[in-house]
């Protein structure tokens, strides 16, 4: 019988491995794994490239994880926003890299990954620092960048609702790149707000379909973000 479902956050992500690359869902707050994010620090793996839309914010989550020094490598295309002050501050002493990504190059380029695609071109990029030392090709008149796609150990995914084949929808804007997200990791674990029987969820709403979910674990009332920064907080508490 297949039942992804695990017990624990810390059953969801005791393989993660030292030197590991991980995709992290979330615009900002809406859709980031915060609890897998927090079960992660508590395991311990070091060394990390990270995959996400900006670098966290506060002390909690992701920057919480940065602020631990586990990462070694951002990739993203927000490094700074409000909110952010540990990655800006760790950058500048030079003790974490970064690799900035257009949005929508990053993406594509997990998309591509997911899809099997190894490369692609694009113009976004053309003519800035972040297209020195990349290949180039003229298409049409028009000069294009390559940019090769992101292929992860691991994914980090929040979604609203899963049943115990892996099966997900998300919950409006949360969704962002949780669905290409869970197609371009190796092993994707996911927290959910509700488990629900099978069937329950229509196949026609499907999002992610569960062939590309190794874990889920039940998180029914997940931490919010905004109001830990609002309130100081700082992981571990």
């Amino acid at each position: 019988m297949i039942n992804k479902l695990v017990p624990t956050v810390e059953d969801a992500v005791a393989d993660i491995f030292d030197g590991a690359t991980i995709l992290i869902s979330g615009f900002g707050e809406a859709g980031s794994p915060i609890e897998l994010i927090h079960a992660l620090i508590d395991q311990g793996a070091k060394d990390l490239t990270v995959v996400s839309n900006n670098t966290g914010s506060g002390q909690v989550g992701l920057a919480a994880l940065i602020a631990h020094k586990r990462v070694k490598k951002m990739i993203c295309s927000f490094p700074r926003t409000a909110n952010s002050t540990v990655f800006p501050d760790l950058y500048h002493k030079g003790e974490i890299e970064l690799e900035l990504v257009p949005q929508g190059t990053l993406a594509e380029r997990i998309r591509a990954g997911g899809a099997g695609i190894p490369a692609f071109f694009t113009p976004a990029s053309v003519g800035t620092p972040l297209a020195e030392g990349k290949e180039t090709r003229e298409f049409d008149g028009q000069t294009y960048v390559m940019e090769k796609a992101i292929v992860a150990d691991f994914a980090l995914v929040r979604a609203h609702t899963a049943d115990r084949y892996g099966n997900l929808t998300y919950n409006k804007t949360a969704r962002n790149f949780g669905p290409i997200m869970s197609t371009g990791a190796r092993k994707t674990i996911v927290q959910a707000e509700r488990i629900v029987e099978l069937g329950e969820i229509d196949p026609e709403i499907v999002v992610t379909p569960g062939i590309f979910v190794q874990r889920v674990v039940h998180i029914a009332n997940p931490a919010q973000e905004s109001k830990l920064v609002a309130e100081n907080r700082r992981y571990p508490w």
